[in-house]
Order: C-alpha cells, then structure tokens, then sequence
C-alpha cells in the first residue's frame, strides 16, 4: 500500500523546497526593488511575487502534472528533450547559479569580518570556496536526508532570524517610503515582474521536481497520482513562504531609502542591519546570507547531479557531485562579474522557453489531441529569444526600433505575442491534419 502523508511531514517538505528555492538573490532583489519602488513598493512587489512566486510554483506543478522534465520536454520533439534540459541544468548549476551562491556567502558571510587587505585576497575567496563547496560535497551524498537538514533545521534559522529582523523594524522605525525612480515610476508591476526572473527560480523549479519527487517516494509514496498532489502541496507551501518573505523585505527596503540609496540589495540590507543591531548587524547578515547561500547549492547540485546521473548512466551520481562542486569552486574563483557576463545573455534567451514549458501543461488536457502546439509555441518563442539576445548582445541593438513596434517589447515581455501566435499556429497545424484524414463509415 501507497504511504500517505501526515500534515508535519507536508510541512517539512515545504520548507525543504523553499529553502532549495531561497537563495542570496532572493534576498537582494525584493529590499532592492522596495527602495527603488518607494511609493509604488506595492504594485512593484505583486509584479515580483508574480513572475518570482507564481512562475516557479507552476513549474513544479507543470513538473507534477507531466510526471518528469523528461516528459514535458519530449512533447516538443526527442532532441529538445536532449539538448535544452542540459542548457537549464548547466545554467542554473555550475554555469551561473552554483558559483554565484559561493561568491556572494563569501562576500556577505566572510570578507566583512576579515582583515582588509586579506579580503580582497584571491588566495582567501580560493580557500573559502574549497571549504564551502566541500561542505556542499559531503551533505549533498545523502540526499534521502534533505527533509531533515532543510526542514528540520536550516530553514526555521533563517526565518527565524528574518522575522527578528522584522520585529525590530517595527520596534525601531527605519524610515517612510519615497518616491518611487526609473521605471518603478512609469510601470512598477511590469517592472516588478522582471525583476522576478533574476531569482531564477522558475528555472530552478523544473530542475528541481526531479529532487522532490525522488524524496516523497523516499517517504514511501508510490502512487502517482498521490505523488502529483503532494508536490503541488509542497509548492504552494512554499509558495507562500516565499510571497511574506518578498513582503517583509520590499518592506525593509521601502523604508530604508532615508538611510541613503545603494548600488545593490546587498548594500541596502547591510545598511539596514547596521541601522537596526549596530556592530551585531553584520554577523546577522552574514549568518542569513551564508545559510541561504549553502542551502541552495546543496539543492542545486543534487538536482543536476540527479539530472546528469540519468542522462550520462555510466557516470554515477556521487562522482557528478564531486564534478559539480569541483567546477563550481572553479567558476566562483573566476569572479562574479566573469560569470554575470557570459551567464547573463543566455538566462535571457531561455527564460521565455521555460516559462512557455511551464504553461503548457496547464492546459495540456484542452491541447492533448493538438501536438503541433508544444513544437510551434517553443520553436517561435525560441526564435524570437535568440534573435532578441543577439541583437541586445552582439549587435547593440539595431533591430530595437523594429522589436519596440511588438507590442509589450519595451516592457519585457515581448516573448507573449509570438507565444500566442505559437499556440494559434499549432492549433490550425492540428485541425489540418485531422481533416485530411479520411472518414470511413
């Protein structure tokens, strides 16, 4: 008999993939957008919570409702759902996300408490990432013991030390909202929800169905249908963490523009901190900074490790571990910036595909008998994001007058338009080959 799920183990699922889900961009993006929002924090915030919430939270029941990435991606066609499942994990792992989480828990976790000269030292980030990356190492070979690490431990930490934050805002004012600059001012939820992609969490949220599935089954859940609705429970649970978080910090960062603007997240919650706890300040950051680093990067390299292990069988998956960790302390020694650079333009061309991935399943029951749907939908939006990015990359925008005709272009969701014409393509692709087939009576 299928095991069924108690309400605390529910819980603890959910706290395991929020924690897989927050990392050190989730801190810094919504106090980012809250100060430069200001008056305007809230339509701004419901734009993020959209695109950095809802986006990934469909993914994992897009994920559920499918039954793997595997599938959903070999309803386009056999080869998409060999390349462009590689191009995801290779982003979001030791591309861009893996390394990222190391650089920024040094930076907010260590560099503030070392001696100057040995901070800005190369020598010392190697060190750290070596040490970092092997604690990463050791937890992520026992992946059965996530619930327990994430949901039993590390998670209530940070939010715990997040609602303290929160409490002594409230009891030491920080300061009022003010105007809301750039194009917070002109439109702040369709800002807000570009802000939400660089979470990457909607990315994220396909690799990660893979480890979420495999842990309820690990619980001793074998039915599919039982499997499918525990991980959308799980999601929406997260789901929901993650939507107060986003409250809590755009709400510090609205309230902080008094203590003067900042470049990025990072230094407004600094500022912050130093504002609220004084010296103590900074090590409660560095603390939050560095767990939220750490649980990330355990959940990012269990999940690709998982991937690469089933799509490369003769590599086992503890030696993708270690090939994972060992690539990813490579990159983060190359510098943040390095990585931003590459990493960047290619987030761009695939998001729009991801996203695309993620709402087709949703209405997968009223397009079943219309396959044509998936492969012209990915293939125009595909197009359409390449194009795009070669032309914001590599030729400085030339074919921008004609692209800013597409309606929604200059709000940065040009990528709807030729997804609807996608789906209408498919759609007529469908009809003509069903009356082509001849009636028999």
């Amino acid at each position: 008999m299928t095991k069924e799920f108690s309400g605390k183990q529910l819980v603890f699922i959910s706290l395991m993939l929020f924690s897989m889900f927050f990392g050190a961009g989730n801190l810094i993006f919504p106090v980012f957008l809250g100060q430069a929002a200001g008056d305007n924090m809230w339509p701004s915030l419901a734009g993020f919570i959209v695109s950095a919430v809802g986006l990934p939270i469909l993914g994992v029941v897009a994920i559920a409702k499918a039954g793997s990435f595997q599938t959903l991606n070999s309803r386009v066609h056999p080869l998409f759902a060999l390349i462009f499942p590689f191009i995801i994990y290779i982003s979001i792992g030791p591309g861009l996300a893996i390394p990222r989480a190391g650089s920024l828990a040094y930076e907010m976790g260590a560099a503030p408490f070392l001696p100057e000269g040995l901070a800005v030292n190369p020598a010392t980030l190697f060190i750290y990432t070596i040490v970092f990356f092997g604690l990463v190492y050791w937890l992520s070979m026992s992946p059965s013991k996530l619930v327990d690490l994430f949901g039993k431990l590390l998670t209530p930490i940070v939010l715990a030390l997040i609602v303290i934050i929160l409490v002594k805002s409230l009891i030491t004012p920080i300061g009022s909202f003010e105007l809301p600059t750039g194009n917070y001012g002109n439109s702040p939820v369709f800002q807000g929800f570009l802000d939400g992609y660089l979470t990457m969490d909607a990315l994220a949220a396909l690799a990660f169905g893979i480890v979420i599935a495999n842990t309820i089954r690990a619980q001793g859940v074998e039915n599919d249908k039982l499997l499918s609705h525990y991980m959308i429970s799980a999601g929406i649970g997260a789901g929901i963490l993650l939507t107060v978080i986003y409250i809590i910090l755009g709400y510090l960062g609205a309230a902080s523009a008094s203590l003067g603007q900042s470049e990025n997240g990072a230094q407004i919650l600094t500022n912050i901190m130093g504002y609220l706890f004084g010296q103590s300040g900074t090590l409660i950051l560095g603390i939050v900074f560095t767990l939220a680093c750490f649980c990330v990067s355990i959940g990012l390299v269990i999940s690709c490790s998982q991937f690469f292990a089933g799509a490369v069988s003769k590599v086992p998956y503890k030696a993708w571990v270690l090939i994972l960790c060992l690539t990813s302390t490579a990159v983060a020694n190359l510098g943040l910036t390095q990585i931003l650079k590459v990493s960047v333009p290619i987030l761009g061309m695939i998001y729009p595909i991801a996203i695309v991935l993620i709402f087709l399943p949703l209405i997968h029951q009223y397009i079943e008998n219309s396959s044509y749907i998936y492969v012209t939908t990915v293939a125009v939006v595909g197009l359409f994001s390449i194009l795009d990015t070669v032309n914001k990359t590599f030729m400085g925008e030339a074919l921008s007058p004609v692209l800013n005709a597409m309606p929604l272009y200059q709000e940065g969701i040009g990528w709807l338009i030729p997804a609807l014409i996608g789906i209408a393509l498919g759609y007529l692709l469908g009809k003509r080959k069903t009356s082509s087939v001849p009636a028999y009576k």
